[in-house]
């Protein structure tokens, strides 16, 4: 199997890089050509996601100490065809992606309703294997009987390619270690981290959900998009959920240090340290998008990191299916997307991908609906945060990453005036996001329902990350080491998860 895995990670190698680029520059001429004939307009908004998790053991066996309790847990495949959910990266990992829906009360309770139903579902599945799929950030406890550098840098050559151990049986996450600009490590650059790995396994730590926006008229995307910049800063700031690694990763600084110098959201580092090489930065802030042809070309003149086969089809996006394929390894924080099985079915639509996995299904679905409305609202009232430099919008963003809610985040509200205050900045944001989905047809109460989870975490000043780095504080306090603490707050974040993923939300851990 590793040797045919090989094989087909050859063949893909194999493709000439300029005449994959050339084609995409075609592709990209024929999507921009849709565009201006109106292809990609719809009459409505519509609204996505796609949740990913990661699976701990979950008490079908004895486990053979406490240490051992929610280790990771590789997932078997054919249990991921059972449930319906998607491989990712790692083979701990599954993913779910929810049918697109119209941005209206019933949409985004299908919304809700499918992510709950599909997740009760596998967790049923999975349950009766000994396994639990978690909604988090980032893994902290390895499997049972290895560490996680182990688990992380584990791979073997077969004829000349580099084959991650346990990494999913993807041709495209394998080549990425094997192309002609890979680099010899894939190293993780976070405070007092000491992690490489001659694949991109290392980014097999992460999890997230990534809300989708579909524009109802293609040539508005840019706009939303803008603004979607402004407010990624602040969201990230309400959903930090990855202040640690694992234990065995940190070098032999002591608990205070690692505690002070570490961040809210290390799965930020983690994505951009491992897949951007040499300059090449495959994942970073966007900048602002002037049209809509712009968006397309930044996919298509975006530097090729695996330029695979890209098979013939039937499918409306096959006439640019090199473009689409190249976009799979067009990694930004905020990013466009054109695509559609049918002409019909065409789409453009915004990612936004800061969001790590939360505690609860109510949570996740809170940061969709609020990223809905804000895309639907700051537009329509046109909302200043635009006239906001760029430069301040990156800035906030990669200080919500390093300390969350106590990031100072710039923002600037209805009436012109650039504030810092949290109250100030959370109140106009929660408010628009309110009104977008009362435009949407919403009413009061149940547009206030979906944003209540975000607007709790702002009352009592608490996000996922900083509910871990108090309750590992409280172990240290009672006289565990770090590496005891830091496995015994997962232990807790779990157990917790375990009574309110699916009816509750992190609010009722405060």
């Amino acid at each position: 199997m590793t040797e045919d895995l090989a094989a087909s990670v050859r063949d893909a190698l194999a493709v000439d890089v300029e005449e994959f680029e050339a084609q995409a520059r075609t592709d990209a001429e024929v999507v921009k050509s849709e565009l201006r004939e109106g292809t990609f307009d719809n009459h409505q908004s519509i609204v996505g996601l796609e949740y990913e998790f990661y699976a701990v053991a979950d008490g079908r066996w004895a486990a053979s100490d406490d240490a051992d309790v929610y280790a990771l847990m590789r997932v078997p495949r054919r249990l991921l065809e059972l449930i319906g959910f998607e491989k990712e990266l790692g083979l701990h990992n599954a993913e779910m992606t929810t049918s697109p829906q119209p941005l209206n009360p019933d949409g985004l309770r299908a919304q809700e309703s499918e992510v709950r139903a599909r997740l009760g579902a596998a967790l049923d599945c999975t349950g009766a294997e000994g396994i639990r799929l978690v909604s988090d950030g980032m893994w902290t406890i390895p499997p049972a009987g290895e560490t996680a550098r182990e688990y992380l840098s584990d791979s073997v050559e077969a004829d000349g390619i580099r084959i991650a151990t346990n990494m999913s049986g993807s041709e495209r996450y394998h080549a990425m270690a094997n192309g002609p600009t890979a680099p010899e490590e894939m190293t993780v650059d976070a405070p007092n981290i000491s992690l490489s790995a001659d694949t991109v396994m290392p980014e097999s730590l992460i999890t997230s959900i990534q809300p989708h926006y579909q524009v109802a008229h293609a040539a508005d995307l840019p706009t939303r998009f803008n603004y979607a910049l402004r407010i990624a800063g602040p969201l990230l700031a309400l959903g930090v959920n990855s202040p640690f690694f694992p234990p065995d990763l940190y070098d032999d600084v002591g608990a205070a240090k690692i505690l002070e110098e570490g961040y809210a959201e290390h799965r930020i580092g983690v994505f951009e340290s491992v897949l951007n090489s040499g300059e090449t930065e495959k994942v970073r802030f966007p900048r602002d998008l002037d049209d809509i042809e712009q968006a397309v070309d930044r996919v298509a003149n975006d530097a090729t990191m695996v330029p695979m086969p890209v098979p013939e089809g039937n499918r409306f996006d096959d006439e640019f299916a090199t473009l689409r394929r190249k976009h799979g390894t067009y990694w930004r924080w905020v990013r466009p997307v054109f695509d559609g099985a049918s002409r019909s079915s065409a789409n453009a639509r915004i990612e936004f991908r800061p969001i790590a996995a939360q505690p609860t299904v109510r949570d996740s679905v809170a940061f969709q609906a609020t990223f809905a409305g804000l895309m639907e609202s700051l537009p329509r009232r046109q909302h200043p945060a635009t006239d906001q430099q760029w430069s301040t919008a990156r800035e906030n963003f990669y200080a919500a990453m390093r300390e969350g809610l106590d990031s100072g985040q710039r923002w600037i509200c209805n009436d012109g005036a650039e504030t810092i205050d949290t109250e100030t900045v959370y109140d106009d944001i929660f408010a628009h996001a309110v009104d977008g989905l009362t435009a949407a047809g919403c009413s009061d109460d149940e547009a206030e329902k979906y944003v209540r989870p975000l607007r709790a975490r702002v009352e009592h000043g608490t996000t996922p990350a900083s509910w871990k780095v108090d309750r590992t504080r409280e172990y240290l306090a009672d006289g565990d080491d770090f590496a005891d603490a830091v496995m015994e707050m997962q232990r807790d974040y779990v157990r917790k998860q375990r009574e309110t993923l699916l009816d509750g939300s992190f609010a009722d851990w405060l």
